[in-house]
């Protein structure tokens, strides 16, 4: 099995990466490294069936695989609308080529799509039956609708051009490799508390998210990779989906870390959703899959993770 993870450098993709690895798979590494980094994979550098390739997916590639998973794509607010354009180009014309190679291979495909998706939801929980609530043209909109995109793309190649396709929507996902300045609120908060800074809470913090372990999330890619069902080139959301106010994350960095914490009140951003939970009864009823990591015990790996490289330069 010969395996192409385009973002592979990438904070998921790296994980992706290391676990097909340790299956016995073939793996290329693909990334442009606009936010991927070569720490995250160099000590699999030496493995035999391990290949790198510095390539941006906007533009074409022919590479002889068996499965592709296209994670390529910036994920965070401060990434992705640093580029706007290019954003939307990596999740229109990036996922195209890469649905154009897996036609052309006849490789399985796998989307990495997003809860953005759903926009600020006026549906909670979220299930996939339901179409969102998304600003076409505010700021996030290069991001949201980018990935929307993307799954019309992955469903009109396999019913119109028979690509074995698989999408799965990312709820808040949080470990090891986060950049440290990634303006994601797990990595903001705990890298804040271990400098002793106060926290940025943007809001009132009443606002809801739900946190997935990294290693949970690649279990359900993978499984999602490998299953057949009838319906399962239909998205399926993945996410933890215990709930948490931002403030109470807040506190319970500030627990794992030791440190006392302090928070700043700042506005919230234009189309900042309010709440954000995955329904996740398709993944439970297709898979067999959730997640089993508590969020007290994935903090903690992710926080000793911070400890030993921040200001060190290497999470930047």
């Amino acid at each position: 099995m010969r395996i192409l993870i385009t973002g592979g450098a990438g904070f998921i993709g790296s994980h992706l990466c290391e676990r097909l690895l340790s299956e016995g798979r073939e793996v290329i590494c693909l990334d442009n490294f606009f936010t991927g980094r070569k720490v995250n994979i160099e000590h699999l550098m030496d493995d035999h069936r391990f290949e790198l390739v510095r390539h941006d997916i906007t533009e074409p590639i022919l590479l002889e695989v068996d499965q592709i998973y296209n994670l390529a794509c910036p994920a965070s607010p401060i990434h992705y609308q640093f580029n706007p354009i290019k954003t939307v180009k990596t999740n229109v014309l990036g996922v195209t080529h890469m649905l154009g190679l897996a036609k052309r291979v006849k490789a399985r495909i796998l989307q990495a799509s997003t809860s953005e998706v759903y926009g600020d939801p006026a549906e909670h929980p979220q299930t996939e039956s339901y179409s969102g609530n998304v600003n076409p043209i505010g700021l996030r909109a290069c991001y949201d609708e980018g990935k929307r995109v993307a799954e019309t793309l992955m469903m009109d190649y396999h019913r119109q051009g028979g690509v074995d396709t698989r999408i799965v929507r990312i709820f808040n996902t949080y470990g090891e490799r986060m950049l440290e300045n990634d303006g994601r609120v797990v990595s903001n908060f705990i890298v804040q508390a271990l400098r002793g800074e106060e926290l940025t809470v943007y809001g009132t913090g009443e606002q809801t998210r739900s946190f997935c372990y990294v290693s949970d999330l690649v279990d359900g890619m993978i499984k999602l990779m490998a299953a057949d069902a009838e319906d399962i080139h239909l998205p399926v959301n993945m996410g933890n989906p215990g709930e948490f106010t931002i403030n109470e994350l807040a506190a319970e960095v500030g627990k794992t870390t030791g440190r006392e914490i302090k928070i700043k009140y700042l506005p919230l951003p234009q189309d900042d959703p309010k709440q954000r939970k995955p329904d996740i009864t398709r993944a439970r009823a297709l898979l067999g899959w959730q997640p089993k990591v508590p969020l007290a015990e994935g903090l903690k790996k992710t926080v000793d993770y911070f400890a030993s490289v921040v200001g060190k330069g290497a999470a930047s």
